[in-house]
């Protein structure tokens, strides 16, 4: 017997029941400028300023019977990106490393 409406459908429903209103976006940034916490806190304190404005500007560009309110927050992952590529790596060459290893014993 075929599902009333498919996986879509369901996560929507999903969506809607965790978070009914959708009143909020959350959006994470980052800048290659701010590098210590407070240049961090100041890039987000500039943006929770500007949130207004840049709401009014997606409303008017939006379909959506409401626009969400926007909140943003600092991303800290693309400052690390640099030491997640080197931990990838490590390990990239350890299995290869491991992999000659089993291939010699063979």
């Amino acid at each position: 017997m075929p599902k009333e409406y498919g996986r879509d459908q369901r996560v929507a429903d999903f969506i809607q029941r965790e978070s009914r209103d959708l009143g909020y976006a959350d959006l994470y940034v980052s800048s290659l400028q701010a590098q210590d916490e407070a240049a961090q806190k100041d890039v987000v304190k500039a943006l929770a300023g500007a949130a207004g404005y840049l709401r009014t500007a997606l409303a008017k560009r939006s379909t959506l019977r409401t626009t969400p309110r926007l909140r943003f927050h600092w991303d800290s992952l693309p400052g690390r990106a640099g030491e997640l590529s080197a931990l990838i790596d490590t390990a990239l060459a350890e299995d290869r490393a491991r992999e000659q290893d089993r291939e010699g014993d063979a």
